[in-house]
């Protein structure tokens, strides 16, 4: 469960803020590939299954300000690649957790944010069968709502 913004919306909320544009997960997702893992963005560790994103996305809005501030050039792909890194890691390790406590075989990854390309490789040394929609189906959540 999230504790304030999901990872979808996380996404949108730093590509803006990148000035990347609307829907944030495939723009980042591109830059990230243009860039290196260079800025030590935090991962939230809260209780067992909890997630939280808004310290990424104020980490990185905190980043982006101060460099502006000092009138530094903004690095976007390392940016997207730093951010990209952390917040799919803080989704592996909780689907690790709850891998363990509950012994599943198969995970089923969907959603907006299953499209990521770090996302998937990310599955690839975990021994259970990791379920992906084609790309295709792998549409922002609030789109589809709003479409009902």
């Amino acid at each position: 469960q999230t504790k304030d913004d999901a990872v979808g919306e996380c996404f949108d909320k730093v590509a803006r803020v990148l000035g990347l544009g609307y829907p944030g997960g495939p723009k980042i997702d591109k830059a990230a590939k243009e860039g290196e893992d260079k800025i030590d963005f935090p991962i939230a560790n809260l209780e067992k299954y909890d997630f939280s994103y808004s310290g990424l996305k104020s980490s990185v809005l905190n980043y982006v300000n101060s460099a502006k501030m000092k009138n530094e050039t903004l690095n976007i792909p390392n940016i997207a690649c730093s951010f990209q890194k952390s917040a799919v890691q803080q989704l592996i390790n909780k689907i690790k957790i709850a891998v363990n406590d509950f012994h599943v075989k198969q995970i089923v990854v969907v959603g907006g944010v299953s499209a990521n390309s770090l996302l998937r490789s990310s599955f690839k040394d975990f021994k259970e069968e990791v379920i992906f929609p084609s790309l295709i189906y792998c549409t922002d959540n609030a789109a589809m709502i709003a479409k009902v």
